[in-house]
């Protein structure tokens, strides 16, 4: 029972993170967002760590954290930061959602191989991102913004493929918890400024990032831990899905966003295209982590 809890917690939290992005967005520049966000998200897990007795790294694996919160947490999050000034919250979620496309080809480099309905998914999932951006770019031209949100899927997918690696020797939640450690330092050079401007915006803005920060960041990260150590992998990892139907529902009780109808048949298409790889396009051979989380 508490497992299905706290897989829901982490569902209906990271779908809201999208939502609360935008609401953040109304004070507060990409960077400066991203830099508050894991701040706080750094402190609730220090606070935790502090309890729990976590592991230290071994000096060996210490640039591989970096490396792994550089591309998982500061550069996903400026990248979808940044998409979500032009995107809707649901929409991004969407494009979010089209990761495990790409962990499936970055994973064929570690061995495994995808039969012809696996491209098939692969290129029909390509064709659903491709319908979003044109969808948010105003029906002929490619949204730069829906691009960036697309990066943002490419830098979740690398983040999954080197957590991975990272999983053999760390449990899920020293993993999570490094790596944003990590990419909150990252953050730090963009942090100029910050101070005047937390003054300055809007309660509803800051009181969102902080939000942010300790549910879908902290909390949501524990939970989904702690349901990924006590469940299936494969099976709790299919409920991620969800993530962009809820995101959709709660950025339009929340800011009264409705997607364009191409953007949302791109979803469809671009998830798709994702169900057929991870359920009919596999091939036996090393095992790799191919479902990503649509998180935020």
């Amino acid at each position: 029972m508490r497992t299905w809890i706290a897989l829901a917690a982490t569902l209906v939290l990271w779908a809201s993170a999208f939502a609360g992005i935008r609401v953040g967005l109304k004070g507060y520049s990409p960077a400066h967002l991203a830099l508050f966000r894991f701040s706080v998200a750094s402190v609730v897990l220090g606070i935790y760590a502090s309890r729990a007795h976590f592991r230290l790294p071994r000096w060996r694996d210490v640039p591989r954290f970096a490396l792994t919160g550089l591309i998982g947490i500061s550069l996903y999050n400026l990248a979808l930061n940044s998409g979500e000034v032009a995107v809707s919250a649901g929409v991004s979620s969407l494009l979010i959602a089209s990761a495990p496309i790409w962990v499936a080809l970055l994973s064929i480099a570690l061995g495994e191989r995808l039969t012809a309905l696996g491209w098939g998914g692969v290129c029909t999932s390509f064709a659903g991102v491709a319908m979003i951006a044109a969808g948010e770019g105003g029906g002929i031209h490619l949204s730069a913004a829906a691009l960036l949100l697309a990066a943002a899927a490419l830098f979740s997918a690398i983040y999954i493929v080197m957590q991975k690696q990272l999983l053999q020797t760390y449990n899920a939640l020293e993993v999570t918890t490094y790596s944003i450690w990590a990419g909150t330092i990252f953050l730090l050079p963009f942090g100029i400024g910050l101070g005047r401007v937390i003054h300055t915006a809007p309660v509803g803005a800051t009181l969102a990032i902080v939000y942010l920060g300790i549910f879908p960041a902290a909390i949501a990260f524990t939970a989904w831990a702690y349901a990924l150590s006590h469940g299936p992998v494969n099976r709790i990892s299919s409920f991620l899905y969800l993530v962009p139907v809820l995101a959709l529902v709660i950025a339009w009780f929340w800011l009264g966003e409705v997607p364009r109808m191409l953007s949302l048949l791109g979803g469809v298409v671009a998830l798709g295209g994702v169900v057929i790889v991870n359920v009919l396009g596999k091939t036996t051979g090393p095992k790799v982590i191919t479902t990503a989380p649509a998180k935020a």
